[in-house]
């Protein structure tokens, strides 16, 4: 289970933006123009403290929970985002034509995660219109590309590769590094039986 709440700055930032706001109501009362700033800094904190009231996700293995409404992954027929990432906004396409917009108001790295982990589970969907099994096939194919076209260093010197290649051959036609079978007897034992 993985739990996804609101982010806290946006809590700070609708308190600064509600600050600004009466004070450029405060200065509009003398300087009329200065009501402009301040019905944009009031919606501004209207939205910021309203995605900052936004109810937890919350991803199980077999539904997503959005506050107090559950939706069970069979029912997901596609995942589709849009161009917001932070606060991320994804759109939910149920079975019975239903479209639930999802809205998390997180930071960047928690909203990658969880379009990440929304894409991985809603396995009976299709991923921005491409099939599931496609999407992640493309995506592990670009991993393993990536993977390939990395650069490789050289660790050792043309001589020592070459040392180390030899003593690799010399060890392979010996077949074993140190001695083989049981260990040697020690010869304290038979100078005991010799005694007696």
């Amino acid at each position: 289970m993985s739990r996804y709440v609101p982010a806290r700055h946006y809590v700070s930032f609708g308190v600064v933006a509600l600050a600004l706001a009466g004070f450029s109501a405060w200065l509009g009362m003398s300087w009329s123009p200065a009501f402009f700033p301040a019905a944009m800094f009031l919606l501004s904190a209207v939205l910021l403290l309203a995605l900052a009231a936004r109810p937890a996700i919350t991803v199980h293995d077999d539904h997503v929970q959005i506050g107090k409404r559950i939706i069970p992954w069979q029912d997901v027929r596609s995942v589709d985002r849009t161009g917001w990432i932070s606060p991320l906004v994804v759109k939910l396409s149920m079975f019975d034509d239903e479209a639930v917009w999802l809205v998390y108001p997180g930071e960047v790295d928690g909203c990658k995660h969880l379009l990440r982990t929304l894409r991985q589970m809603a396995s009976y969907a299709r991923i921005d219109g491409i099939p599931y099994r496609q999407y992640w096939g493309e995506m592990l194919g670009a991993q393993e590309a990536r993977r390939m076209a990395s650069p490789r260093y050289r660790v050792l010197r043309i001589e020592d590769e070459e040392e180390v290649e030899r003593l690799y051959f010399l060890l392979k036609t010996v077949g074993h590094i140190g001695p083989t079978g049981s260990e040697p007897r020690n010869s304290s034992h038979h100078n005991s039986g010799d005694e007696r």
